[in-house]
């Protein structure tokens, strides 16, 4: 079975030192924790994660979900797992304590997800979905709504899942069928058909509340004659008690990749009774709440899958002996060195390493933001923050895991013929992750949201505002010749993320076509660039700390060595893509239908 070990020491970085969230008292809420209740919290979730979840991760890959008489059976121990799960209260973290949260900032709620994602990422997306139902009724429903379903919810007694795609509509909302009809008494009668439905349908809660997207008779044409309702599997009575079954059903379960122990449905609505959720027609504004949600998780999915899989091939390439070093005899008590000596072994594990605490220290950064979006009393600074978040959304979800995935197959690669035989894991991990650069709107569609909605959309304000926290950052550091290294790679990367911006500002109003041809490489740069910033401002953190005369030296070398590794490494890709912008975009947009033909 796989190992793995909770990065506990790496969140303390990031949430005491990095981001410095115990100082911001000004956040509601925030006055209300410290470092010790995090730690203890983050602890227990690191006991539960792998000592109950990882254990069913490779059982679960192998046996799967069933259908049998028209119900679903998660894989043997899931039920039992989860029930513990609710037990503990680890449903409750960030929710809303007036339905029965424990109100906890969502940058510590983020790490409590990645720890979940990475021992058991099938597992993990049962709840994962619930929180995303609660997000958007919590913003969305009516009073009556938030009463009747927000505390089973939150408790985790109840899940909840997401109903967009159709076989015909999947990124292209506008074309869903599925009809929704009053059935009196502020009702309606759903039906149609879901598909690729995340949690459809399962034996680990009693009830299953369903949030689908349907059209009602007068709805106009396109994504703004759509409405959302929630459509629980049983009914609820008038004194929260279940009743009798809805017409709905899981009709079959999709045959996948990856995440076998996740029951991905087909899903059967006939004149099922469901409750609109916020104004009629204004559906997809409700879900797009849930997405929001859903695209962060996704992004710590690519991270927490990522992480699994280095800390394997790290102990892996400790262990496994094979030739000699270049240089000369390693390990003269063996037959052979570790593989750990050959420089791309090394080349592979630093590849992963680096972008793992950066990832996570953006992670970070991002649900900061939410929670300032959120809780910050200043209106200004609150939307201030919801525009960042909202501009680094498609980097979390997109990015990351396009990356993660990478990270992953390069895990696999660290245990060559070994990492493509089940019993060691990897390829379970790379087969897992492989979905989260596809569910949520495809990466593809992340970086034309990028580059259409969020760059071209105000005209690059946002993004203005980031550079100059970047430019804020390197100036206060030009003089310290010790953070020279890092500050070279975020100045060439940052340089190249401009001329791409210039490029597409000024020729994508000539040929919007451009826009999409030139957005994954652009995606990608400015991914590259803000884990750049990231990794800046940690290296600024454990440069302090040394020179503080820290007790915990060795952590915070590893901190810089790494640093400087991305720096050497990653930030150097900027320029490639960044030529891909500039001299491919224009030539995609000019050729013909046949000349992709064989």
């Amino acid at each position: 079975m796989p190992i793995y070990q909770a990065p506990l020491r790496d969140y303390q970085f990031v949430l005491n030192e990095l981001l410095n969230i115990y100082q911001r008292t000004e956040l509601k809420g925030f006055d209300e924790i410290d470092a010790d209740l995090a730690d203890a919290i983050l602890q227990g979730v690191a006991d539960f994660t792998t000592e109950v979840m990882l254990p069913l991760n490779g059982s679960g890959d192998v046996e799967g979900c069933k259908l049998v008489d028209g119900k679903v059976i998660a894989p043997k121990g899931f039920a039992d797992a989860y029930k513990q799960y609710v037990d503990n209260g680890w449903a409750t973290l960030t929710c809303d304590p007036e339905y029965g949260g424990q109100g906890l900032p969502e940058c510590i709620g983020v790490f409590a997800t990645e720890m979940k994602t990475a021992t058991n990422m099938a597992f993990a997306m049962y709840p994962g979905l619930t929180h995303g139902a609660y997000a958007a009724i919590h913003a969305h429903g009516s009073d009556a709504l938030k009463q009747k379903y927000l505390e089973k919810l939150v408790s985790g007694e109840w899940t909840g899942t997401m109903n967009l795609t159709e076989s015909h509509a999947g990124t292209d909302l506008a074309l869903l069928r599925t009809k929704a009809v009053e059935a009196g008494e502020g009702l309606f009668a759903i039906s149609g058909e879901k598909i690729f439905i995340s949690s459809g349908d399962h034996d680990l809660a009693e009830n299953i509340i369903h949030l689908v997207l349907a059209r009602l008779p007068d709805a106009p044409e396109g994504v703004k004659g759509i409405s959302l309702f929630a459509v629980p599997k049983i009914m609820v009575n008038a004194d929260g008690s279940l009743g009798e079954a809805n017409s709905l059903c899981a009709a079959a379960l999709e045959h996948k990749m990856g995440i076998h122990g996740n029951s991905t449905c087909v899903m059967n609505f006939d004149a099922a009774i469901g409750e609109l959720i916020g104004e009629p027609h204004q559906g997809l504004k409700a879900m797009f709440t849930m997405m929001n949600q859903a695209r962060l998780g996704v992004g710590v999915q690519g991270l927490g899958v990522s992480e699994i899989a280095y800390q394997n091939a790290l102990a892996y390439a400790k262990d496994r002996i094979q030739g000699r070093g270049l240089s000369g005899v390693k390990d003269p008590s063996q037959a052979a060195d570790p593989i750990l000596v050959h420089g791309d072994v090394r080349r592979m594990l630093m590849a992963q390493k680096s972008f793992n605490e950066g990832a996570r220290a953006l992670i970070g950064q991002q649900a900061l933001w939410l929670d300032e979006a959120e809780r910050h009393p200043d209106a200004a600074k609150a939307k201030a923050a919801n525009k960042l978040a909202a501009l680094f959304t498609p980097i979390v979800k997109g990015f990351i895991t396009d990356r993660g995935f990478n990270a992953c197959v390069d895990a696999q690669q660290v245990f060559g013929g070994h990492g493509y035989i089940h019993e060691w894991g990897m390829e379970q991990f790379v087969r897992d992750i492989r979905i989260a650069m596809l569910y949520e709107g495809t990466n593809g569609v992340q970086a034309l949201d990028l580059v259409g909605r969020k760059l071209m959309g105000d005209k690059g304000a946002t993004l203005m505002v980031w550079s100059e926290m970047v430019k804020t950052l390197i100036g206060e550091n030009m003089a310290n010749d010790a953070m020279k290294p890092y500050l070279t790679g975020l100045m060439d990367a940052s340089r190249d993320l401009e001329k791409a911006t210039q490029f597409l500002a000024v020729n994508a109003p000539k040929n919007p076509d451009i826009l999409g041809a030139g957005s994954m490489p652009y995606m990608q740069i400015l991914g590259i660039t803000v884990l750049a910033w990231m990794w800046t401002r940690s290296a600024v953190t454990a440069l302090a700390a040394l020179e503080s005369g820290t007790e915990d030296k060795a952590f915070y070398e590893r901190k810089l060595k790494t640093a400087q590794f991305y720096m050497s490494y990653w930030t150097v890709q900027t320029r490639s893509l960044r030529k891909q912008v500039e001299s491919s975009s224009e030539l995609l947009t000019q050729l013909e239908e046949a000349d992709f033909d064989l």
